[in-house]
Order: C-alpha cells, then structure tokens, then sequence
C-alpha cells in the first residue's frame, strides 16, 4: 500500500488519493456529517482535484453515521453564515435560484462520471441529502445497521439533489414514490432485497468491504470498464436496437485498441 496523500481538506470534506483509488471522506462525525452548501462546494472541488490516475471513488462518512441530511441550520429564517436563506431564495428572482440550486447539485453529479467508478460505503443514518449522496453514487455497500429516508416531502420539499432518477431506476417508481412520500426508513435487508444496496455487511467491516470492492473493479483493464459503464448507464434511455448498435461501437472501439490500430 503506497502512503495516502491528502489532496483536500476542507469544510467537512477529505480527498485522499492512493494510486487509482481516491476517498472521499465527510469528516464532522460530531454533527453526524450534516450537509451545508460550503460541503456541496468542497465535494465539487474534490471531483475536480481527482488526478487523471483515479479508476475507483469510494464514499465514506466519519463516525456512527453516513450523513443525517441537511444542516437543520438551513431550516432557520437566518440560514447559514455568507450564504442565501431559503426565504431569500425564495424571494428572489426565479433564475436564481434554479442557478443556486443547480450549483449546489454540481455536488452530487460527478461521481457518475465514465471514467469511474465511485462507491459509496453507507453505515446508519442517510437521511434527505445523505440518501441522495449515497444514490449520487454508481454502487452502494451498506452496513447492517443502515436506515436510508428521504425526508424532502415531509418538510414540505422535494428531493432536488439528484436523487430521484437513481431511485427510480433502483427500486422502481412505485416504491420510490412510497418511500419518498411517507419519509420512512429502509433498513439493510430491504436495501438489499430492492437493489438499492449491492451488499451489507457488519458495521465493523465496512471500509473493508468498500476497499475489496474498489480492489475487484481495478482487475479489468480501465477502458473496457469505462466503455462498459457508458453502455449500461446509456441503456435505459435507448431502445433495444439502439442498445444493440451502442454495442457494436462499443466493441469496435476495443478491438482496434486491442490490435493497436488507433480510431
């Protein structure tokens, strides 16, 4: 194992990279890793700051929980020290906002990115925006003792942090809209059971998991996993024929690198 070399450390956000394995820690375990836009704005960066060697991401957060959503800080009329209040949100003009909350989101979309893979390592709470951190995520491994909710609706909201389109396509429309509208918790085996989780294991075993995971993702070579990863994160917006012909390219693309014929 090389030394971990810290890349960024900053507003409740560590990068560490180790070779082509980068982890993203949230690192306020005392505030159970609550979310602010200062955060959204450190975990932009990070996804910037990945250097171009990075072939997996894993995802963790400090302490007992993952992430129990939003800093209830938000919630308050003053909102956050330098930042816009909801209600200044609110009342401004509607451009604006869309372009805040936009901003906020650049958060949670680079981790779809092709060229990697992230994996998000989820232990007790994911609540609101720690749900849809984790759902920001291509897979999932989950302690046994995790309890996921989307809180969004119950405060009036909606879950505007990318989360919706992953859950969608996890656990189908009906239990997403169940899960959203009624705020519940879904705990390890359901998690499991829907796909929402691709694996639970011991609390205590968690990081090791995310780490044999990051490890069996690293033993193909990186631009047949990048092209696979296109394929499939291309598939449902396709129809079959156009999916079959994807394919096609696809494995063009691989025989001519294979045979050192460059496109």
């Amino acid at each position: 194992m090389t030394s971990h070399d810290s890349v960024l450390d900053k507003d409740g956000v560590r990068l560490t990279v180790d070779d082509a394995v980068a982890t993203v820690t949230l690192t306020n375990p005392a505030k159970r890793n609550a979310q602010s836009p200062a955060l959204w704005r450190a975990l932009t960066e990070a996804g910037r700051a990945l250097p171009g060697s990075v072939r997996v991401v894993v995802l963790r957060g400090e302490g007992k929980s993952f992430s129990a959503g939003l800093d209830r800080q938000a919630f308050t009329p003053e909102g956050f020290d330098g930042e816009p209040s909801f209600l200044d949100m609110a009342r401004g003009p509607q451009d604006e906002l869309d372009a805040t909350i936009a901003a906020y989101q650049e958060a949670f979309t680079w981790w779809r990115r092709n060229d990697l893979v992230s994996i998000a390592a989820v232990q007790g709470h994911a609540i609101g925006a720690g749900f849809q951190l984790a759902l920001a995520c291509d897979l999932r491994i989950a302690a046994d003792d995790v309890q996921f909710a989307m809180r969004e609706t119950s405060l009036g909201l909606v879950p505007d942090l990318t989360g919706t389109h992953p859950l969608v396509n996890l656990v189908g429309y009906a239990r997403a809209l169940e899960i959203c509208a009624t705020g519940r918790f879904v705990h390890a085996d359901e998690a499991e059971r829907t796909g929402l989780a691709n694996l639970v294991v011991p609390a205590d075993q968690l990081d090791a998991a995310a780490q044999d995971l990051a490890a069996a993702l690293l033993t193909a070579p990186r631009d047949a996993v990048v092209e696979t990863k296109a394929l499939l994160a291309g598939a449902a917006s396709r129809t079959y024929e156009e999916q079959r012909s994807a394919e096609r390219a696809a494995q063009g693309r691989r025989l001519r690198d294979l045979a050192g014929i460059s496109d």
